[in-house]
């Protein structure tokens, strides 16, 4: 399946929508201290689609961050790659050839390969998979995700990691139809919310570095407010000052400050990359919530990915369901609101290059409650 694999440049990583996969975020990781790589793979067509019977070759690539976990060893994260989907009977044999081809080009004390996969989970593919309401009834026991995932591999070495590190439940929005069509796609609440928040006055700018001040103080009030891990002051410098100019996979981010008599009242991270834009952070103060400046900001990052020639917009993590005792509800309630079609990946995959110290890594993970690696 795999014919050849080298290591190359970051600059030379093919464009793609998926952010996590472009030289934009190697350079964001770089800016804050962890070690990126690309790595080149050639495939053959008919050895990873089974409808095709051309034998042609073609290339494709991955970002693979290399974070250590202790003094001594790391491990390789892939996120949200690869981007190549096989089918579906495919799919573990092509990444357990894929695994053993990048080992070689890891450092000698990796422990394990962790892919964060964005292809489509297999118990989302068909109508027994949802209730009569058309909500997803979830995954099976982790024995039995991994009985199925390494059905076409030869050494089942493959594992269900405890924790998923990105969302591994989204919602996309088709972009392709007038912006008219798309706003009538919502449901009845969002469109007024929308509505509602220009009836008021409230604005949206597109804000630089100048502003990251405010958007840092939103956000601290949304962490507390909702106990959510405070990532640092420089993590949102690196994304606001990354630039990759020369890059075959670039990325445009933009701060969007939603505001109410020039008092910020809600912002958020959009990134443009290919054909997508992605909604990757968000906060927003308790005051005048009543004015809907939430509603406004995410209309306006949906203008500006069409606008830009975007044909999808990624909503970024909720819950898999309307299951009010998931953490991710709140979030699940609010964006699909907005029209767009759940998607439910099959999350983190471990693949261990050292059985021993991968075992003792599994149960410090579970200790700590995950390693913050993306």
């Amino acid at each position: 399946m795999i014919q050849q694999t080298f290591v190359k440049d970051i600059e030379e990583l093919f464009q793609t929508s998926i952010v996590q996969q472009t030289s934009f975020w190697s350079e964001v990781k770089k800016k804050l201290g962890t070690s990126t790589m690309a790595v080149n793979f050639t495939s053959v067509r008919n050895r990873l689609y089974t409808t095709t019977e051309s034998n042609e070759k073609f290339d494709s690539d991955l970002l693979v961050l290399i974070q250590p976990v202790n003094n001594e060893d790391c491990i390789a994260y892939v996120p949200y790659g690869p981007e190549t989907e096989p089918d579906e009977e495919l799919q573990g044999a092509f990444l357990e050839e894929l695994s053993e081809s990048l080992r070689s080009h890891l450092p000698l004390n990796c422990i394990m390969i962790r892919y964060d996969l964005c292809w489509e989970s297999y118990w989302a593919r068909g109508d027994e998979f949802y209730d009569e309401q058309g909500n997803w009834l979830g995954e099976p026991e982790k024995n039995t995700q991994e009985m199925r995932f390494n059905f076409s591999t030869q050494q089942w070495n493959f594992r269900k990691a405890q924790f998923n590190i990105l969302p591994s439940h989204t919602i996309y929005i088709d972009l392709q139809a007038p912006l008219s069509d798309i706003l009538a796609r919502m449901k009845p609440k969002t469109r007024y919310n929308i509505g509602l928040s220009q009836k008021k006055g409230v604005t949206v700018r597109v804000a630089g570095m100048e502003s990251l001040s405010v958007w840092y103080q939103l956000y601290k009030e949304t962490a507390t407010r909702n106990r959510i891990v405070l990532n640092d002051l420089r993590y949102f410098e690196a994304i606001l000052t990354a630039r990759v100019e020369n890059s075959s996979s670039p990325a445009e981010v933009q701060l969007l400050i939603a505001e109410y008599d020039r008092k910020p009242l809600a912002a958020m991270f959009l990134i443009i990359s290919g054909n997508r834009g992605s909604y990757l952070y968000g906060a927003s103060t308790s005051e005048h919530r009543n004015l809907m400046a939430t509603y406004a900001l995410q209309w306006e990052a949906i203008r500006q990915s069409k606008l830009q020639g975007c044909t999808e917009y990624d909503m970024f993590g909720v819950s898999p369901g309307p299951d009010a005792s998931h953490p991710l509800y709140g979030l699940y309630k609010f964006k699909i609101g907005f029209g767009g079609t759940m998607f439910h990946s099959l999350g983190c995959w471990d693949y261990p290059l050292d059985e021993d110290k991968y075992m003792s890594y599994k149960f410090s993970e579970l200790r700590s409650q995950g390693f913050h690696l993306n």
